[in-house]
């Protein structure tokens, strides 16, 4: 199915983009949302007349976007969140934190265009990708830390002790066996 943005959706595509996607999809989501329109030929004509038309103003747009994405070079951030004594977080942090933390720095930008690669539930550093317009794009680095100094218990080692065996001396060792065979050879002949 064939269908015109009528705004940017994440993963899918931007405003006024053709997209193709299944049909499921679009005539449940999309449409219903009011985020596309499907493709027909009037509606692809009056889209190429409104973008001839709006070519000045995708132009200011992305120009926009520049601007905000220089503002945001050099930009770092620190998310501080609840750790486990192991270092795995209590939930994970998404891109809502990293606008918050955006926001603390002076920086207003929709949680809607900040995207995470994969969960984030460990301390660590990682890389949130902003996408500002279609052609223009900003990788954050961030690093979760701790909210508190992270202790790590670590259990006393306990050093079992060898038993401690005397050994005796060799000549002693040799002594004693020849000792006893004296001992039966002497008691042998009294019995007889």
């Amino acid at each position: 199915m064939k269908l015109i943005l009528k705004q940017d959706v994440l993963g899918l595509g931007y405003k006024d983009d053709v997209v193709e996607v299944r049909n499921g999809y679009g005539r449940n989501y999309l449409i219903p949302q009011g985020k596309a329109i499907l493709a027909t030929e009037s509606a692809l004509k009056v889209l190429a007349e409104d973008l001839r038309q709006r070519a000045h103003k995708i132009a200011k747009a992305k120009a926009e976007a520049e601007a905000i994405a220089a503002t945001l070079q050099g930009v770092s951030l620190v998310i501080e969140t609840k750790v486990s004594k192991t270092g795995t977080i209590y939930g994970s942090v998404t891109n809502i934190q990293v606008a918050k933390a955006l926001a603390d720095k002076g920086h207003n930008i929709d949680r809607k265009i900040i995207a995470l690669k994969g969960v984030i539930k460990e301390v660590g550093k990682y890389v949130a990708t902003i996408h500002l317009h279609k052609e223009v794009l900003v990788e954050i680095p961030f690093e979760v830390i701790s909210d508190e100094p992270i202790v790590v218990e670590q259990e006393p080692e306990v050093v079992e002790e060898a038993p401690v065996v005397e050994a005796a001396p060799a000549a002693e060792a040799e002594e004693a066996p020849a000792a006893v065979e004296a001992e039966e050879t002497t008691e042998a002949p009294a019995a007889e």
